[in-house]
C-alpha cells in the first residue's frame, strides 16, 4: 500500500506475520489471523472467529481503542468489486448490536 493510495483512503492489505507480532496477544485460545488491512494507523484483522478493529487516536496515535465484532453479530454485508475505470472496492458490514 503507497502512501497516495493511504491518504486517498485506501487500505492495503497487511502481513500476517507483522499482524501476530503487533496484535497477536488480542487472539483468543484457538484463534488465527486469516488476513488483515490496514489504512494509515487503522487495522481491520479478520480471524476465524471475529472481525477486531484497531483505531489509532490522537496525534501520537498513543491513544488507541480496539473493538471486536463476532461474525454472528454481522447481520449483512455488501461488497463492491473493482471496474474497468473505477480502482476502488468495497465492504460495508452492518452489524446488530451497533
Amino acid at each position: 500500500m503507497g502512501l497516495f493510495s493511504a491518504i486517498l483512503g485506501n487500505a492495503g492489505h497487511a502481513n500476517k506475520e507483522d499482524l501476530i507480532k503487533d496484535f497477536g496477544r488480542l487472539l483468543i485460545d484457538g484463534e488465527d489471523i486469516e488476513m488483515g488491512f490496514k489504512l494509515i494507523r487503522d487495522v481491520f484483522i479478520f480471524t476465524n472467529k471475529r472481525l477486531i478493529l484497531v483505531e489509532k487516536q490522537g496525534v501520537t496515535g498513543s491513544k488507541v481503542e480496539y473493538k471486536s465484532i463476532s461474525y454472528k453479530s454481522i447481520s449483512r454485508f455488501s461488497v463492491e468489486t473493482t471496474g474497468t475505470f473505477d480502482l476502488d472496492a468495497e465492504l460495508k458490514i452492518w452489524v446488530s448490536s451497533e
